[in-house]
């Protein structure tokens, strides 16, 4: 039987949030056998890997398929916005061209929220794991997840574990992980399909719109892909509110 080897790990910053309790903000031995890949290491620890930016072992920038050693001192880091990182080993894939998400079954009312930014945010109550993976692939898409197992697969480049459970606490917490302000297109997609939005006229939608809504309301949208019909009323406000708020935020909470 080999012998059991030990290195030293120590996570920051929001990776403490995957550890237990008595792993956070502290260096722990992490025992192993063999010479494991440093990815699987940090997975077994359990870390999934699209949260991690940069790995130093004994103080050396390395790439996922580096092997554990005895002795081994690790420092794990999340995902860098504002420091340049360029002569390191960058283990995250450069940031998608278009943002576009997916988000798993438990996290359908944030996907109406970001549909409500203006985002493209593929949800169905039907898609598991392997299609959420496939359609991420295809469609360049990235994963928003309350399950740190999904983010495991060695499949998956680009998504986040979102932490909160309150869907107001989860798009502000998307919208500072990806720095999402700048591309905010409020009511241009709809909330229902995902599909784009397109101003109508109040005789073109008329037989589709409450009468009470047709004589108050001034501005009509229709998706183009399912038909759904949105005009101005109070709910619309409350989501003009929730825009302001979120563009409102400090920038430094990011």
């Amino acid at each position: 039987m080999e012998r059991e080897a030990s290195a030293r790990f120590r996570f920051y910053a929001e990776l403490n949030d995957f550890l237990p309790a008595d792993r956070r903000q502290i260096a722990f031995d992490y025992r192993f056998r063999g010479s494991p890949s440093i990815k699987d290491a940090v997975e077994a620890i359990g870390v999934p890997h699209p949260e991690v930016d940069l790995i130093l072992v004994n103080g050396t920038s390395v790439g996922w398929d580096h092997r554990l050693r005895d002795g081994d001192d690790v420092s794990v880091y999340p995902v860098f916005e504002a420091m340049d990182i360029t002569p390191a080993v960058r283990l995250r894939p450069q940031p998608l061209r278009e943002t576009r998400f997916i988000a798993d079954v438990h996290l359908g009312r944030l996907a109406r929220l970001l549909r409500m930014l203006g985002f493209d945010c593929a949800w169905d109550a039907g898609y598991d794991d392997a299609r959420i993976i496939d359609l991420a692939a295809a469609e360049h898409r990235i994963i928003l997840t309350r399950d740190r197992g999904l983010l495991k697969n060695g499949r998956v480049t680009h998504g986040t574990w979102v932490r909160a459970t309150d869907p107001h606490a989860q798009i502000e917490e998307v919208v500072d992980r990806f720095h999402l302000r700048s591309q905010f297109a409020p009511f241009t997609r709809c909330m229902e399909c995902n599909g784009t939005l397109e101003e109508r006229d109040a005789e073109d939608v008329a037989t589709r719109v409450p009468p009470k809504a047709r004589e108050r309301a001034t501005a009509f949208r229709e998706c183009r892909d399912c038909g759904h019909v949105y005009w101005d009323g109070t709910h619309v406000e409350r989501m003009r509110e929730l825009v302001r708020h979120l563009s409102a935020r400090d920038e430094s909470a990011d």
